[in-house]
């Protein structure tokens, strides 16, 4: 059992102990070094440099700060890119003036004294100067833990990387790992792969922003493609950024692939409808069905398109609600679009009129009733009256007419022409009958 126990137990773990005890020491070495620098008077009127300079740098920017807020609020016409980078200036205008300010005290001490004694100088102001790079473009990233990761990350390795001190964290990090089948994952190569990870995805959200909004500005590709289009691009981008950074990294990713085919594999009998859901959603894109802006039904939803997804369809109704449609159910259920092959929709409204009343005069009011209203339309498509039966009480009709603005409702158009149809007929009267009835009352034999 021993004997068993050796072989399984890696070999390179004294070493690897060996490694990370002599990374611990050296921290303490250079912590100590630290504490007895800062006993010396050449390195405490520096610290009091920086801290004066530091004192003038929150003065300028007490007086900067509010000028250049007003100038900002008179930039009307600028694109939204560049208003959005002053912002941020504008949030660390304390910091770039402090940047400024300690180099130019770095620079003439350079030339009045010994470098000695500007040393620490120097490496306060490529600090800040670290600090505020770091900060600023840390900002485009939109996650706010992912960003607060990456730049206290970015920033103490940057502080390591001016003291001279990367090769020992390198080494503790390195021996801080642990083993996934054949694999071995250090902290290093971890905290390597989130930083890299992070700036590749920045990137590719930004190309994916950009191109987009290049797509949508294309009036010669239809909204369907365009969604299509966006869709691709966004999974080439976000994809090669994954597996760029993986291989950056030097991870093998033929173990990965492995496992994510039998993780594919057992997902699969259970997101039956998620995947079901995607494809449909692809085909709906690809054979133009539907587009955003287009009014379809659906059973008892009746709506505008609002946008396409990968999952559903968003469908907004005329009181407001947005029905999330699953791209399954406009596959395989019987879907009316009022807008598919143009945006001209007929409507239909039957009434009926007395006997006593001239059938051709009321088919000719009834036209012009209709044609009163704004969102009718007339020739080619002019609305028409036909006579449909003869009834209980009534000559029952109907009247056809065309809109091509279905985004606009259907019911309130409807409405609109009952009462251009009530108005024309009491001015010409013509009576709308309703059903009478008679009551008799027998007298006992």
């Amino acid at each position: 059992m021993s004997d068993a126990l050796d072989q399984t137990t890696p070999a390179a773990t004294p070493d690897a102990l060996a490694d990370l005890r002599d990374a611990a020491f050296s921290f303490a070495d250079f912590a100590q070094n630290i504490g007895e620098s800062l006993l010396r008077p050449w390195i405490a009127y520096q610290i009091a440099i920086a801290l004066g300079v530091f004192a003038l740098a929150h003065l300028v920017t007490a007086i900067l700060k509010p000028r250049m807020h007003s100038w900002m609020r008179s930039r009307e016409g600028w694109p939204t890119w560049r208003m959005r980078m002053l912002v941020m200036l504008h949030r660390r205008l304390r910091l770039l003036v402090y940047v400024i300010l300690i180099w130019i005290t770095v620079l003439i001490m350079r030339e009045l004294t010994w470098p000695s004694r500007s040393y620490l100088l120097g490496i306060i102001a490529n600090l800040a100067s670290a600090w505020f790079f770091v900060a600023f473009f840390t900002r485009f990233i939109h996650n706010s833990l992912l960003r607060a990761i990456i730049r206290y990350g970015a920033w103490i390795w940057v502080t390591l990387s001016i003291v001279n001190f990367t090769d020992e964290a390198q080494t503790l990090l390195e021996n801080v790992a642990f083993e996934l089948g054949t694999m071995r994952l250090s902290l290093w190569t971890v905290l390597q792969a989130i930083i890299i990870l992070a700036v590749l995805f920045a990137g590719a959200r930004f190309l994916s922003t950009v191109s987009s909004s290049t797509i949508r500005k294309n009036e010669d590709i239809s909204p369907s493609m365009q969604v299509l289009s966006i869709k691709f691009l966004q999974v080439l981008l976000y994809g090669s950024a994954f597996f760029i950074g993986m291989r950056t990294v030097g991870l093998d990713l033929t173990g990965l692939a492995v496992l994510s085919g039998a993780i594919g594999v057992g997902l699969g009998f259970g997101l039956q409808k998620v995947v079901s859901n995607l494809v449909s959603g692809i085909i709906i894109l690809l054979d133009k069905s539907i587009k955003p802006g287009d009014v379809i039904s659906l059973g008892e939803t009746f709506g505008w398109i609002n946008s396409l997804g990968a999952r559903y369809v968003s469908v907004v109704t005329r009181d407001g609600k947005e029905y999330l449609i699953p791209n399954e159910d406009l596959i395989t259920g019987q879907v009316v679009n009022w807008s598919h092959s143009s945006d001209y929709v007929r409507l239909d409204i039957f009434f009926g009129a007395a006997y006593d009343d001239d059938p051709q005069k009321v088919r000719r009011l009834a036209v012009d009733a209709a044609q009163s209203v704004a969102r009718v339309l007339g020739k080619p498509r002019a609305p028409v009256c036909h006579v449909v039966g003869f009834g209980d009480s009534s000559v029952d009709y109907i009247l056809r007419f065309w809109i091509m603005d279905p985004t606009g409702g259907l019911t309130n158009v409807r409405g609109a022409v009952f009462l251009a149809l009530w108005d024309t007929f009491k001015e010409n009267d013509i009576s709308i009958p309703f059903p009478q009835r008679e009551v008799r009352m027998l007298e006992e034999g």
